[in-house]
């Protein structure tokens, strides 16, 4: 069997539904803190379990039986990601699953500009040192992410955000194809950290005002708000300090190309070109 966690969320969600397509229904089960959102999927022959990483001992009942687990990476940052990190990954070793697989990001390191990499970098090592094959999937930048920073801009028709750098976003929907491909088809195996799997162009965020001036036809325009200031404006709408820091993480992180590469391994897993941002920009424009 294979289990999903996170199955309700964003690229959980699109995950269980590719694998779905590739694997009958009663190979699948997911691992949910609330089951009742996951009725659905229950309705259509998947099992559906309640687990939480917070709650580490109750995962056992919810990964019984599996021989590959995803574990998907919690949307928060910093030492309680990677202690809920951790315990989710000591449960499928205590369960005999004879592979983990889990969704890092590109630029995982733990001297990155950005947090949630230095995060990623540290699963990481408690994966290697948990005695189970493993797979960390190197995500590329969401593209999602990028298309928030630039919607209030957008709508102002002036996009002020800190300097960055080129950044090789790449879409919810290609990643989470080619994590269901990794988990039904063990000929498509990593040991370890995959190559970035990304889109095939890095964009920074004046390339992005360009697309959108051109393809609304109105005059967009990119300015850089200092650092400092950025994190003000942050703080006024609310954004805790340490949040803050974080999200300039990004920038700093871009800056230093951290999110620059890119690589053939997305295109190869999924059979085709990954979305690019021009389309998703396109679409969220529309």
């Amino acid at each position: 069997m294979i289990i999903v966690t996170g199955a309700t969320g964003q690229l959980g969600g699109q995950i269980v539904e590719r694998l779905l397509a590739r694997v009958p229904a009663d190979r699948v089960g997911v691992s949910v803190r609330e089951p009742k959102r996951a009725q659905a999927l229950a309705d259509r022959g998947v099992r559906v379990r309640q687990g939480s990483f917070t709650e580490p001992a109750g995962l056992a009942h919810a990964f019984e039986g599996a021989a590959r687990i995803l574990i998907v990476s919690v949307d928060r940052m910093g030492e309680e990601a990677v202690r809920q990190h951790r315990g989710a990954i000591d449960a499928p070793v205590a369960a005999g699953a004879r592979r983990i697989v889990y969704t890092a990001h590109m630029g995982a390191s733990p001297a990155s500009r950005f947090q949630a990499c230095r995060d990623h970098a540290a699963t990481e090592e408690a994966l290697a040192a948990s005695g189970v094959p493993w797979t960390s999937l190197r995500n590329g930048f969401h593209a999602a992410g990028g298309l928030d920073f630039l919607a209030p801009g957008l709508a102002a028709g002036e996009v002020a955000l800190p300097a960055d750098g080129p950044v090789c976003w790449t879409s919810h929907a290609d990643l989470a194809e080619a994590a269901a491909v990794i988990l039904a088809d063990e000929r498509h195996r990593f040991e370890g950290p995959t190559p970035p799997l990304t889109a095939t162009e890095a964009l920074t965020f004046a390339d992005l005002v360009a697309l959108a001036s051109e393809l609304t036809g109105r005059t967009v325009t990119r300015t850089t708000a200092p650092d400092d200031a950025f994190r003000a404006h942050l703080a006024a709408g609310g954004v805790p300090a340490e949040t803050a820091d974080q999200l300039l993480g990004i920038f700093t992180a871009a800056r230093e190309g951290e999110f620059a590469a890119t690589d053939p391994s997305l295109a190869n897993l999924i059979g085709r070109a990954p979305v690019t941002m021009r389309r998703l920009l396109q679409e969220r424009l529309t």
